[in-house]
């Protein structure tokens, strides 16, 4: 896929092929302009890459893997990823977060079905879930947009998510009795790598649980390359083109264009633009925070993994933590600067609907814990632990492993500071003003210059939200500029 770069100048210049680079580029391109994205890896992809990590094969996702907002963003409603070949491929249960003496909380496309299931808590979680998931054609276009810049479409819908998602989990958590529903929301609340005791942690849970419900959270068949594939194979027909293997070491390395949009997070554009940047953007993008990092597993398994409960067998994500209170410990302890002795860890086995990840009866298993920022810890021996905690045998299964720590992640894809595959930390301050207080958040202070990565609106996962908005915003500013 790598190009010379013969064809002459483009008229948008994207630096960065990850999920919101591509987005911005096909965005760009369906608009009739020429376009050329500069990667520095051998391959386009970002965090959405598939690689043989362990042994011939096994096919591992490098980072993202499971995609309840591929089918869902608006983005990706507008792209035929069929026509490119790309089948989501969705398990009967979105995710399981098994408990101990066998017991397991499971989310299901059904909020009814997953209700049925909590016992005391049934009522209060339809009473919950069933207005939020019923609004979510209505809610999900603004969830999905630059915090408070316009008025949502449907505002009421909007400002219920909104009140319902604003506390801390650990507050929602106390309106619950039974440990399965509290599980539930802690091992959903958990994607926001951030302490269940901070704002907004409700929303990540409350998000996440109502995407189970509606589009579910599908894998790639194949791997999650495939989504690369298919922005970049849409681009390529679209007249644009993808050059792998460059590092850009500074904005004036870079061709001449009209737009320039970058798939970086504020560390990388500040090395980028050196002395351009105002003083005064230099200092904000240096107040930016980064979240936690993480450290990343990927197994090689001569068969299924053997959980103890049924729904862990049928969930394409399982979240293995124990209670409430223990992934609440485990996340207070990786703020702290701790590494956890019981650490919560997401875990996807894309076996269960997709068995062409691995040679016939054996399996994948995908799994990483949140650890301090630029930790160089191996923390595989604790996450398997927690897994054979559940699922007695596990280990036996082992036939290889590959382990990235925190600090491998990030010498991996620079993009992810001290291990931060998020972009950037969730905190209230960064989902008003992600990632600086500016009204719109993907202009820079340097004119034709775009930020499109996961540290701008909406953040992390596989949208392509960050890039389909930049992209929208420089056309917006090329037409203004082609007014006499």
């Amino acid at each position: 896929m790598s190009s010379s770069g013969a064809r002459g100048p483009a008229d948008a210049v994207v630096v960065g092929s990850g999920p919101n680079g591509l987005a911005a580029a096909v965005t760009l391109a369906r608009a009739g302009l020429s376009v050329h994205v500069i990667e520095g890896a051998a391959t386009p992809g970002g965090g959405c890459r598939t690689e043989e990590l362990t042994l011939p094969g096994f096919r591992h996702d490098v980072c993202s893997a499971v995609h309840p907002l591929a089918g869902a963003s608006p983005f990706f409603a507008g792209t035929d990823l069929a026509a490119h070949g790309v089948r989501l491929l969705t398990p009967k249960v979105a995710f399981a977060h098994p408990l101990d003496g066998g017991r397991a909380a499971a989310a299901v496309g059904s909020v009814d079905e997953t209700a049925g299931a909590l016992g005391p808590d049934g009522r209060a979680y339809r009473r919950l879930l069933g207005p939020l998931v019923r609004d979510v054609p209505r809610t999900l276009p603004d969830i999905l947009a630059p915090l408070g810049r316009s008025v949502p479409g449907h505002p009421l819908a909007v400002a219920r998510f909104g009140i319902e998602g604003l506390p801390p989990a650990s507050v929602l958590s106390r309106l619950l009795r039974g440990d399965e529903a509290r599980a539930l929301l802690a091992g959903a609340a958990a994607h926001s790598m951030r302490p269940l005791t901070a704002p907004l942690t409700t929303a990540y849970g409350l998000l996440l649980l109502m995407i189970a419900h509606s589009a579910g959270w599908p894998v790639v068949e194949g791997g999650s390359a495939r989504i690369t594939d298919a922005l970049a194979a849409e681009l390529t027909a679209l007249g644009g083109e993808v050059e792998t293997g460059r590092w850009v070491e500074t904005l004036g390395s870079l061709p001449p264009a009209r737009a320039v949009l970058l798939d970086v997070t504020p560390r990388q554009f500040l090395a980028l633009a050196g002395d351009r940047l105002p003083a005064t953007q230099r200092r904000a993008l240096r107040r930016f925070r980064y979240g936690p990092g993480a450290c990343k597993v990927d197994w090689a398994l001569s068969g299924p993994v053997p959980w103890q409960a049924a729904a862990c067998r049928e969930a394409g994500t399982v979240h293995v933590g124990g209670t409430f209170a223990e992934v609440a410990r485990s996340e207070a302890e990786v703020a702290a600067g701790t590494h956890p002795g019981r650490p919560f860890c997401l875990v996807a086995q894309p076996g269960v609907v997709d068995p062409s990840r691995a040679p016939d009866g054996m399996h994948t298993l995908w799994g990483y814990c949140h650890v301090p920022p630029g930790s160089d810890v191996d923390m595989s021996g604790r996450i398997e632990e927690q897994i054979e905690r559940f699922a007695p045998g596990f280990r036996d299964l082992i036939l290889a492993r590959s382990v990235r720590t925190a600090a491998q992640m990030e010498r991996y894809n620079p993009n992810y500071v001290g291990g931060d595959i998020g972009g950037g930390a969730s905190t209230l301050w960064q989902a008003v003003f992600r990632p600086v207080p500016r009204w719109n958040p993907y202009r820079t202070a340097l004119p034709g210059v775009y930020l499109c990565s996961s540290s701008t609106p909406p953040g992390g996962g596989v949208h392509g939200m960050c890039g389909d908005w930049a992209a929208r915003t420089a056309l917006a500013d090329l037409a203004r500029t082609r007014q006499p």
